[in-house]
């Protein structure tokens, strides 16, 4: 006794593999549509000849363009890339920030503590006790100037990458185009409208 569950399973499977045979240029991907476009035959001609149409044009428009429309977009730099460049752009500016900020911080508070220690009675002291109020103050200002040299570097660092990813991405459309206009122009002598 057969399963009466089983028959709509084969009937099904049967039904499948008989739509996947009976049309063979299905199983075919149409170029225009892989370049999002759309063509559509002028002079009535059948799928086969518009299938060998839209492949020898899309051949000859990648011969004419050398631009291969299938090859993926240039690829951005990874945000750990785009972060390593940005800190190394900022250490780099960090480090040709002018150095001596304690030195120079230390002359002058030595020089403004020896007047104040003059006019008290006690220029040595007044001179030691500025020179190190001068020293850090000095530290302090070289370290806030090189911190936000480092972060101008980041962030124009950050501008140049995106302008370039910009730059490049304008030219990958550019360059598809181009191919779109070669194709179109190739399926247009051919008796199609694309669009």
């Amino acid at each position: 006794m057969k399963n009466p569950s089983i028959v709509p399973i084969l009937v099904a499977l049967a039904v499948s593999g008989m739509a996947q045979t009976s049309s063979p240029g299905a199983a075919t991907s149409s170029p225009t549509k892989s370049i999002g476009l759309f063509a559509y035959p002028k002079n009535q001609q059948n799928a086969d000849q518009q299938l060998k149409d839209e492949t020898e044009c899309y051949s000859s428009a990648k011969q004419q363009t050398g631009v291969d429309p299938q090859a993926p977009p240039p690829a951005a730099p990874s945000a750990e890339e785009q972060k390593a460049a940005q800190e190394q752009a900022a250490k780099q500016a960090a480090g040709s920030t002018p150095k001596g900020g304690a030195v120079k911080g230390s002359a002058k508070g030595a020089a403004g503590g020896a007047a104040i220690g003059a006019i008290a009675g006690d220029a040595g002291t007044g001179a030691a006790v500025g020179a190190t109020a001068g020293a850090v103050r000095g530290r302090r200002q070289q370290k806030k100037a090189q911190k936000e040299a480092g972060q101008q570097a980041a962030q124009q660092t950050a501008q140049a990458q995106q302008q370039s990813q910009a730059q490049a991405q304008g030219e990958h459309q550019g360059a598809l185009d181009t191919f779109k206009r070669a194709f179109s122009a190739c399926m247009d002598a051919r008796g199609y409208s694309v669009k």
